[in-house]
């Protein structure tokens, strides 16, 4: 921080109070000497003289003591003073109130009157700081809403939870009433649940019945139909084993071969005539004669 050099502060300071003063300027000095800022600050603020350089002199000593909001009055009172030096304190001033923007422009305002280095630095500083402290309000309001997403969810869960778990409640209650009426009935009705086996068997039997009958009947219909095919085949005169093949034939080819059969079975119950002469019956024919074969 820039000040005027201490004792050039409080011989100024004497040249324009009174000789009445001049103890209590020397108080002062010797107070800001032992660090006694604010002792030092109060001394001179019992001065009875104003001036703008018992102002910043004030200012320097509660700056010192740490007392920023006092040394930003004594500073803003201090006009008549170096004021690049005046705005540079302030500057300070409010840096150390992290009042980043007012820093800033106190800066800018002196740089602008003369340019200086330290002003120059504190500058950089106080910009490096500002975007420092924009990126932890954003982290922080980004921390805000996830934390506020997180408590948000965990409230939905458990909101969830809870109406799982009454349900769960509703459906035990639910197969509690179940059970004891169950259990009611059964204490009324003793002999219900025996009839009911009873029943039950009864049926089972009837099924098993129904089952055999309709084995039975399978077996008859089956019987019967190799019976009717072994009748077709004698009808066909078919006498070898097996299933005969089917085999497909023209409705003049089926005639034919009916035909065939009937002729077939008129010859087997008629006598095919002999070639044999019977013995003793008409005479040996001459070897002249003719002989016509039967």
């Amino acid at each position: 921080m820039k000040q005027f050099i201490l004792l050039g502060i409080f011989l100024s300071a004497f040249a324009v109070a009174g000789l009445m003063d001049f103890q209590t300027i020397d108080e002062a000095k010797r107070a800001y000497g032992d660090k006694r800022y604010e002792e030092s600050a109060t001394i001179l603020k019992g001065l009875d003289k104003e001036s703008p350089e018992v102002d910043y002199d004030m200012g320097n000593a509660y700056y010192k003591a740490k007392k920023y909001d006092k040394a930003l009055e004594s500073y803003k009172s201090a006009k008549g003073v170096d004021e690049a030096q005046r705005l540079h304190n302030i500057g300070n001033s409010y840096f150390q109130q992290k009042k980043l923007d007012e820093a800033i422009k106190s800066y800018e305002d002196a740089l602008k009157i003369e340019e200086d280095r330290d002003t120059r630095h504190n500058l950089e500083l106080a910009k490096r700081e500002k975007e420092k402290q924009k990126k932890k309000e954003d982290q922080k309001k980004q921390d805000q809403k996830d934390q506020k997403n997180r408590d948000q969810e965990k409230k939905d869960q458990e909101k969830k939870d809870q109406k799982n778990k009454d349900q769960e409640k509703k459906d035990q209650k639910k197969n509690d009433q179940d059970k004891k009426g169950d259990k009611r009935d059964k204490e009324k009705n003793p002999n219900q649940q025996k009839r009911g086996d009873k029943d039950k068997k009864k049926d089972q039997k009837q099924e098993q019945k129904s089952k055999e009958q309709k084995n039975k009947d399978g077996q008859k219909e089956k019987q019967k139909s190799q019976k009717e095919k072994k009748d077709e085949k004698k009808e066909r005169g078919d006498t070898t084993g097996g299933e005969p093949k089917e085999q497909k034939m023209s409705p003049e080819q089926q005639m034919t071969q009916k035909e065939l059969n009937r002729l077939l079975k008129k010859l087997n119950q008629k006598k095919m005539p002999s070639m044999m002469y019977q013995a003793g019956g008409s005479k040996k024919p001459k070897r002249d004669e003719e002989v016509n074969p039967w």
